[in-house]
């Protein structure tokens, strides 16, 4: 009787193991981007990033950046 016991215990085991297995495959498909993905994100993120540093390093956003930091260094407490 004790072995029936141990049998029915290991079969719940495993069923709620390949249970899991499986969520946990299913889950990985749909984990990560494509290569084709992939490459439109990579290329909108080197695009943005262009833009940024067009933007940073313009005369107006230079000045303003250097006043911001001259106020915060020579302020008072």
């Amino acid at each position: 009787m004790n072995g029936t016991r141990a049998a029915k215990a290991y079969g719940l085991l495993r069923g709620r193991a390949l249970r899991w297995l499986r969520e946990v495959r299913s889950a990985r498909r749909d984990a990560g981007m494509v290569s084709a993905e992939y490459a439109v994100g990579l290329i909108a993120a080197v695009g943005f990033a262009g833009v940024l540093y067009q933007v940073m390093t313009s005369d107006a956003v230079q000045s303003t950046m250097q006043s911001m930091v001259a106020k915060a260094l020579h302020g008072s407490f």
